[in-house]
């Protein structure tokens, strides 16, 4: 890969992971015109050479969330920076793929609650039990019906919300390209689920979201331009996995399990009285 990518001569590469592999890819490039943060996420050891010749500020400019470090390197390159908030637009083909998977579920758009119980890390997945119990509670008291999302890899997960949810519950999880995904998410009328790159993707759409978190912060790591709430455990924390929390790596602790079902589910009541009385306002 890094001769093919060699042999392309780039004018130009961005390291936005700034990880001591992307470092050794930036350098192989060759590249005339390379960007990279000062100071580095990593900090080079003493017989690593900074690659990057251009320098992006670290922290960022417009705030604490991780957004503006990925935007830092647009302004080192002069670039004017436009549009802060991530948008994105669900295709034609998604919108019709996503309208036949309602219509199959017998759901109405923007009439339910696109629900991903899923995360890249063990440790970032609240219990299927706590998320069937929320979806039942959230469906007596609201009449909203939930739609389970996610990939392959999280079929066992929604099973077992299946299983144990008694409201009508309908998953999706494994059958969605992420185009069809993308407009399924604009389509619902809030998001439920864990810290994850579905909870972005439907902030991003426009979808209100309800995220679960552990130790990492929201404020860094929160949906952004969008009503929201974010559920964090109570502090100072009583650890629920000693032997498998990687201390000082807030990314790789298991907190979220110690999210109680009444502050989930009251969250998610909130953001729904919340959404629909912006509804309101905006029809009066």
């Amino acid at each position: 890969m890094a001769a093919d990518l060699r042999r392309r001569q780039f004018d130009l590469t961005i390291d936005v992971a700034d990880s001591k592999t992307s470092r050794i890819m930036q350098r192989v490039i060759g590249a005339p015109l390379r960007v990279g943060y000062n100071p580095p996420d990593r900090p080079l050891k003493f017989w690593e050479v900074q690659p990057a010749n251009i320098f992006a500020d670290a922290r960022g400019h417009g705030g604490a969330h991780y957004l503006y470090r990925y935007l830092s390197p647009l302004e080192a390159l002069g670039i004017e920076i436009c549009e802060v908030t991530p948008r994105l637009e669900p295709t034609p083909v998604g919108r019709s793929a996503s309208a036949q998977v309602l219509a199959r579920s017998n759901l109405a758009t923007k009439a339910f609650i696109a629900v991903h119980a899923g995360a890249g890390f063990e440790g970032r997945r609240w219990q299927p039990e706590r998320f069937a119990a929320v979806i039942d509670e959230v469906y007596t008291t609201t009449g909203l019906r939930s739609l389970l999302v996610g990939g392959p890899d999280e079929s066992a997960t929604a099973q077992a919300i299946l299983n144990m949810a008694m409201s009508p519950l309908m998953s999706v999880v494994g059958e969605l390209s992420l185009e069809t995904l993308t407009a399924l998410l604009a389509d619902a009328f809030i998001f439920l689920g864990n810290e994850s790159g579905p909870m972005h993707l439907a902030a991003s759409v426009g979808t209100p979201v309800v995220g679960l978190y552990g130790l990492t912060p929201p404020d860094i790591w929160g949906p952004l331009g969008v009503l929201h709430r974010t559920v964090e455990p109570p502090l100072p924390c009583q650890c629920v996995a000693p032997d498998l929390c990687k201390h000082g790596n807030a990314s790789a602790v298991y907190c979220v399990h110690r999210l109680p079902v009444a502050k989930v589910a009251q969250a998610t009541r909130d953001l729904i009285d919340a959404v629909r009385q912006q509804a309101n306002e905006a029809a009066n």
